[in-house]
């Protein structure tokens, strides 16, 4: 077992790089030593100039573009608003001078351009009123631009935007090809290219092209944020976007960002320099993307490359894994300390890739993108790391029952035993496993989620009983006969034929229930088995299955009911629909009382939808909710009322209203009452709290792979609860004795998401106090301090206590004495007690967080 506690591997380059010790000196110097204004004539000011200048002339040879400008901006971002707000000023300019033409005018851009050039395209052209078409150039599966479409249209484009590399797929666009087909069918159309991640990847030779603007980001080649440029040919037009002061040549005013011109001088120094302590060859880059290719292929042999390889540069990979989305193995990878993306960073949420839609891909690899993008700066040891935390990550799926491999090891597959929520989307899948019989049963399957449903139970060697719905709609009654196929080897039926449901035509008996009444059932276990009861409404032909064990003879009691699979019946916040084909809202008004009747108020409700991430509910807390179904069963309401009162809801269903659902009309539960433990407070917390649970909310293969809990501030190892076997955990606190029961429980996760909804189910259902660590475990990840330039830290510290001890004293320090400051063995004392003083917060008795 590899050791997981080592500090993590950043593989996430394309979004940012960790900033070089020599960029990260340069640019202190800058702020404490050659601190003058570039734009002052003194001595001081003339340092600074020399540092802006001596980068200017180090980016011209780094990009061969001896006669270009170089236009110092916030960041790639920005160059590219100076660049099109220049053209289309011109352009605004000389509609005003001559009348329009009747013929429409493009402004071209890449289909998968970076969202800030179509934006930046669709903005100035709306301020300046030039009335263009903003209209994307087509791509193929491959990431490569249309040259057809671009020769048809290039004729009345008022500039054209293409980007050198791709910054999800990592794909080359050949600028030669490109440049070829824009000056036959248009010499003078101004050309941008957006060159932010072809910088020390690939050689740019921009004086030999006719590439009018070209944009460059730092923090993309290991320079601080905050800094980047624009390169104009010497008769590019430039219009500034910031007026005022003059500087770079009165192309941008304001002073410059000179600790990041410093950062950034430094940078191409090493780059001009070829410093291969630095940067990697080409070969040694694509040596580690072999490296990184292979690992990925043996932990995900279903693997699918959504760009290709040969024709993308070596430090960016793009896959999808069917049947994971994103989030699922950005997750598993994050656990492992494998930091990757599933696209753009600039994307606010985790959702499709719209590069990979316009390359033509279908919507499951788009939803399952991974970009896994090293820089030219990672070392041969964290790409072999990575690699073992790969294959590692591979066997952690094996081990949850999500993924078959033999090639990533033998199996340590996790036992289920219990009730696991499956979700795709809004629906929901149930799947009881018992595994003191090997048996299982599948409720309410979703098509979506069938090859997962199939692997779980063939990994658990589990027998299917039965594969029940609570209800019929077309896809639900396909979904009940693929899965059936297969699994068919697994199913030993000793009965004749199933009726609409899935219920065997010939049960093992019936059980008596509270009402009287009495319900076929199955036998799962000595202890547990499943029985169905008919409550039309939401269809004519809905059921609810009961999970619980019988008392002698043959007695269901309420308070023996652990779970009810309600279907659309009744849902998190509210209740089914009943105004489509067969439903009936009289028969759904006598069915909620006859289903009150039978359960308990603490039997777990599991719904067929959860619109808000609920999870499951309770009759007591829908009850607390105060909806209609608890106006019903405190007798507020009698058949016709409430018929009445169905209708209409049903009818707002069909709205625009927020509150709208496809299966029925849903409130969910407003804010939250648990409370959020801020990261800093946790070591106080943890200390007045010792007996509270501790549950780690990610799902197994996430937990497993997590082997350092005091690193990350716990003394002891949480009970795993993943949210897959939440309504399971939540049943086990409802039904323990009050001797038991646990008060006190405290979520965790990495991110703080997953644990904020876990704590949100469990005060809903008021099954303990509840708090969550808001920001999640990621927040108390400790860093490696080589990562965050310890060093530039330590030199910080020593030239602070430099400058105080030369403000104590009148005496002249020697140089000897400074040179053993700067000596590394008399800064790591220093070093040392800074961390302890500064990171380490209060100890607590038993645990302790460091943040």
């Amino acid at each position: 077992m590899m050791d997981l506690s080592q500090s993590d591997v950043y593989l996430d380059s394309n979004a940012t790089t960790r900033v070089l010790p020599q960029a990260a000196h340069a640019a202190f110097e800058a702020m404490e030593d050659l601190f003058g204004n570039p734009s002052s004539t003194h001595s001081t000011g003339l340092k600074a100039r020399y540092i802006l200048e001596t980068t200017r002339n180090r980016i011209r040879d780094a990009i061969h573009a001896d006669d270009g400008k170089i236009i110092f901006t916030s960041g790639a971002t920005e160059a590219i608003q100076l660049a099109v707000f220049s053209v289309l000023s011109q352009l605004s300019e000389q509609q005003h001078a001559t009348p329009q033409d009747t013929v429409p005018n493009y402004l071209l851009y890449g289909a998968t351009e970076h969202k800030a050039v179509p934006q930046a395209l669709e903005h100035w052209n709306h301020v300046l009123k030039t009335g263009c078409v903003v209209k994307a150039i087509p791509v193929d599966s491959h990431g490569k631009l249309s040259l057809d479409f671009l020769a048809k249209h290039i004729g009345q484009a008022k500039i054209v935007c293409t980007m050198a590399v791709n910054n999800e797929t990592g794909v080359i666009t050949p600028l030669k090809e490109v440049e070829g087909v824009i000056r036959q069918h248009h010499e003078t159309v101004p050309w941008l290219v957006d060159t932010v991640q072809a910088i020390g990847k690939m050689e740019l030779d921009l004086a030999s092209t006719s590439i009018d603007y070209a944009v460059f980001s730092g923090h993309k080649i290991h320079a601080p944020k905050g800094i980047g440029f624009l390169y104009a040919r010497p008769d590019a037009s430039i219009v500034p976007l910031l007026a005022g002061g003059g500087q770079e040549s009165g192309a941008r005013g304001g002073t410059e960002n000179l600790p990041g011109v410093a950062a950034l001088g430094a940078v191409f120094q090493c780059l001009n320099d070829g410093d291969l302590s630095v940067f990697q060859s080409s070969k040694t880059l694509a040596e580690f993307r072999e490296q990184l290719t292979e690992a990925l292929e043996e932990a995900f042999p279903s693997i699918v490359y959504n760009g290709p390889l040969e024709n993308s540069v070596s430090t960016t990979i793009n896959f999808s894994v069917p049947g994971f989305s994103s989030k699922e193995i950005l997750d598993l990878f994050d656990a492992a300390g494998v930091r990757v993306s599933s696209g753009s960073a600039c994307g606010s949420a985790i959702r499709g890739s719209f590069v990979l839609e316009a390359m033509g891909l279908e919507s499951w690899r788009s939803d399952s993108a991974i970009r896994m993008s090293f820089s030219t700066c990672n070392t041969d040891a964290e790409i072999t790391t990575a690699c073992q935390r790969i294959l590692e990550a591979g066997k952690a799926l094996c081990d949850s029952c999500l993924a078959i491999s033999n090639s990533v090891g033998a199996s340590r597959k996790h036992p289920v035993d219990g009730l696991v929520q499956l979700k795709h989307e809004d629906q929901c899948s149930w799947i009881l496993l018992d595994q003191s019989s090997r048996t299982c049963v599948i409720i309410d399957p979703i098509e979506a989620l069938a090859e997962r449903i199939e692997l779980l139970i063939r990994c658990q060697s589990c027998r299917v009983v039965g594969v029940l719905n609570t209800h019929t709609h077309p896809d639900q009654a396909h979904c009940h006969a693929m899965l059936t196929q297969l699994v068919s080897d697994l199913i030993d039926d000793p009965h004749d034929g199933c009726d609409h449901s899935g219920w065997p035509s010939a049960p093992l008996g019936e059980a008596l229930l509270d009402d009287g009444s009495r319900a076929p059932f199955i036998q799962l276990a000595p202890e547990r088995i499943i029985a169905k009861v008919e409550l039309p409404g939401h269809t004519a032909d809905s059921v609810s299955f009961l999970i619980g064990s019988m008392s002698q003879g043959n007695r269901l009691r309420a308070e023996d009911i652990h779970f009810a699979m309600t279907g659309d019946h009744i849902q998190i916040g509210g209740l089914g629909r009943s105004d489509t084909g067969t439903g009936d809202p009289t028969d759904f008004f006598r069915s909620l009382l006859r289903l009150a009747a039978i359960i308990d108020r603490k039997t777990v409700l599991c719904p067929a939808h959860d619109y808000g991430n609920g999870f499951c509910t309770t009759l007591a807390a829908e009850i607390e909710s105060g909806g209609l179904l608890a106006q019903v069963l405190e007798g507020h309401e009698d058949a016709e009322s409430f018929s009445t009162i169905k209708r209409d809801m049903d009818a707002q269903i069909e709205n625009s209203s927020p509150l709208a659902w496809r299966c029925g009309l849903i409130q969910n539960p407003s804010g939250h009452h648990f409370v959020d433990i801020p990261a800093k407070d946790l070591p106080a917390f943890f200390g007045e709290h010792q007996d509270a649970m501790i549950i780690d909310v990610r799902e197994p293969h996430e937990h497993h792979l997590t082997h350092d809990w005091q690193n990350l501030g716990l003394a002891m190892t949480p009970e795993n609860v993943p949210l897959t076997r939440f309504t399971d955990f939540i049943n086990r606190q409802l039904r323990q004795s009050p001797t038991e029961k646990q008060n006190q429980i405290i979520c965790v996760c990495r991110s703080g998401n997953r644990s904020g909804k876990a704590a949100e189910v469990l005060n809903r259902l008021g099954v303990a106090q509840v708090w969550h660590v808001a920001g999640g475990l990621a927040l108390g990840t400790p860093t490696n301090s080589n990562q965050i330039g310890i060093q530039e830290i330590e030199y910080l510290i020593w030239k602070l206590l430099r400058r105080k001890l030369s403000r104590r004293t009148t005496q002249n320090v020697d140089s000897h004495s400074l040179a053993k400051r700067n000596d590394v063995r008399f800064r790591k004392p220093i070093r040392f007690a800074f961390l302890r003083r500064n990171w380490t917060l209060k100890r607590a008795p038993t645990v302790h967080w460091t943040a």
